[in-house]
């Protein structure tokens, strides 16, 4: 099984699976909405918040988001590597991908569930972190690096210098404001270094080589920053700090560490073994904006029912995660691509192509 080809010969059994679809980046897109699923069930069990399953639930929530900036990257950076591929016309179709996301997500928030909304987050990501991959492998890798260092000291310049009035009111430009640098949960600042890393990411390739080690290590050394200074320091690390994004970046380099080695073990029957374990994940990584809004729509109607972070309730909790999950591996299984990527892929496609 090789981590950098597409999985047509790898899942036959589905009979609309997208022949063009690259394996690794769809296991990582189904990780992050497993995970996702998972610390949106939390509240459905709140005696659980504590220990050792709390403490597994809290990585697992924070491993989402940016992993999902990081597979962005990926799918931007492989439609620009097709044959052919316009940069001009992937730059407007991720506009449009962006602005979708962006209206998915305000809609997506007035149904009154207990989620911290990411879409829009990551649409301005995407609409902005697109245009950088026309650049060099090394200028996008400086850019990277330049949103790295600067972010939270950015967001922490705009909080305290812009107007509260201005910045805080739900308006187009203070929501802009809001998703960019201070929401206490997602900012374009810190999910955009992911985007652009995915993006390199794809760029190199899927393999066994040193930079996979590097990668390694570096997940090893970066993830225990913010608790050994937690602990020993006192350092109470808010979302988007220096402490707090290592913290997501060896999570997510984990992640995809392990995701790497596991598809490119050839040897059967391990190959076969690793291939039914991940298919679970590809298949609900392959339509993970409609799964997306069904858990939406079931966290939603739990919270209108009053269920959450009063009592456990474990079957709704258990149908929140294997529930949603099973219906997108059914959905993938004998339907094929999402509702809501076929309204966007139609919609991308009114793009024209360039004249030859």
């Amino acid at each position: 099984m090789d981590a950098t080809t597409t999985v047509s010969r790898a899942a036959p059994t589905a009979p609309r699976l997208q022949p063009d679809r690259v394996l690794v980046p769809d296991v990582l897109r189904g990780i992050a909405i497993v995970a996702m699923l998972i610390a949106h069930a939390l509240p459905l069990v709140p005696s659980l918040r504590g220990g050792a399953i709390g403490f597994a639930a809290a990585n697992v929530n924070d491993l989402a988001s940016p992993l999902f900036a990081l597979v962005m990257g990926m799918s931007a950076a492989l439609v620009l590597a097709r044959p052919g591929a316009s940069g001009g016309r992937v730059v407007v179709q991720n506009l449009i991908r962006g602005a979708v996301l962006v209206a998915l997500g305000v809609w997506l928030g007035g149904w009154g569930s207990w989620i911290a909304i990411v879409l829009p987050h990551l649409g301005l990501t995407l609409a902005l972190g697109t245009p950088i991959l026309l650049l060099r492998s090394r200028l996008v890798a400086l850019a990277a690096a330049v949103v790295l260092v600067a972010g939270a000291p950015l967001n922490a310049a705009v909080a305290a210098g812009a107007d509260p009035t201005v910045l805080y009111a739900r308006t187009p430009v203070g929501l802009v404001l809001q998703w960019s640098f201070v929401d206490p949960h997602y900012r374009l600042t810190n999910l955009l270094p992911f985007f652009l890393l995915g993006a390199l990411l794809l760029r190199h390739g899927f393999r066994r080589d040193r930079l996979l080690a590097v990668l390694a290590v570096v997940a090893v050394l970066a993830y225990p920053v913010r608790p050994v200074l937690e602990r020993l320091v006192g350092l109470d690390s808010v979302s988007g700090s220096y402490p707090d994004t290592l913290h997501d970046l060896g999570l997510v380099l984990a992640a995809d560490v392990a995701v790497v080695l596991l598809a490119t073990v050839r040897r059967r029957p391990a190959s076969a073994v690793i291939a039914a374990v991940l298919t679970p994940f590809r298949a609900v990584g392959s339509l993970a904006l409609s799964v997306y809004l069904l858990q939406v729509a079931v966290v939603a109607a739990f919270a209108a029912r009053g269920l959450g972070y009063v009592v456990d309730t474990p079957g709704a909790a258990l149908l929140l995660v294997l529930g949603v999950w099973a219906v997108a591996v059914l959905w993938w299984r004998f339907v094929g691509r999402g509702p809501v990527e076929w309204l966007i892929g139609r919609l991308t496609r009114l793009v024209p192509a360039p004249r030859r």
